[in-house]
């Protein structure tokens, strides 16, 4: 019998974190946004994950902060720096990011993960590595892996005749803890 799993931002959190590149790169601020409203589900085969989707919310997107650069990172500036980032990803066209694993391998601290993952309206096949841990009463759930712009035709936002860009390689962090059912 097959049951399904659903986890949403309540259980956890997934973090972005860019870097900046170009002979202008100490002025600019590498960040840490989180996005605040995303979705996954697994089918299970009893105990055996033999699906799982991931859609997060594109609008969500909020900037935590911002190290290094000139000057701290102002309120203002998150604003601006979100508002270019959801342009970048044309998010009213494209308002989700998606990931949809084909195959769930298992292994010895978890899952490998494969399929595509579909941002700005490009798929690209990708490997995700998901290490689950659990403590007896839930399972924690943790990824960290790069995406990178090219990968889906994004053009990293520049600044200053592009001597300062956002780097090509986006970080991206998910933690979450699924109760055990």
């Amino acid at each position: 019998m097959t049951t399904t799993t659903t986890l949403d931002d309540t259980a956890g959190t997934l973090t972005l974190r860019t870097g900046v590149t170009g002979r202008a790169a100490r002025m600019g601020h590498r960040l840490t946004i989180a996005m605040s409203s995303w979705r996954a589900t697994v089918d299970w085969d009893g105990s055996t994950p033999v699906a799982a989707r991931l859609v997060v919310d594109v609008d969500s997107m909020r900037v935590v902060s911002g190290e290094g650069g000139l000057t701290p990172l102002s309120g203002p500036e998150k604003t601006l720096v979100r508002a270019n980032a959801l342009k970048t990803l044309d998010a009213k066209r494209f308002p989700t990011v998606e990931f949809e694993a084909e195959s769930i391998t298992a292994r010895d601290d978890g899952y490998l993960l494969r399929g595509p993952l579909t941002v700005h309206g490009v798929s690209r096949p990708v490997e995700v590595a998901l290490d689950v841990a659990d403590d007896g009463s839930a399972h924690r759930l943790r990824v960290r892996t790069e995406v990178r712009h090219s990968d889906h035709k994004l053009k990293q936002y520049s600044m200053a005749m592009g001597t300062m860009k956002v780097a090509d390689v986006v970080a991206v962090e998910f933690d979450a803890t699924a109760d055990h059912s």
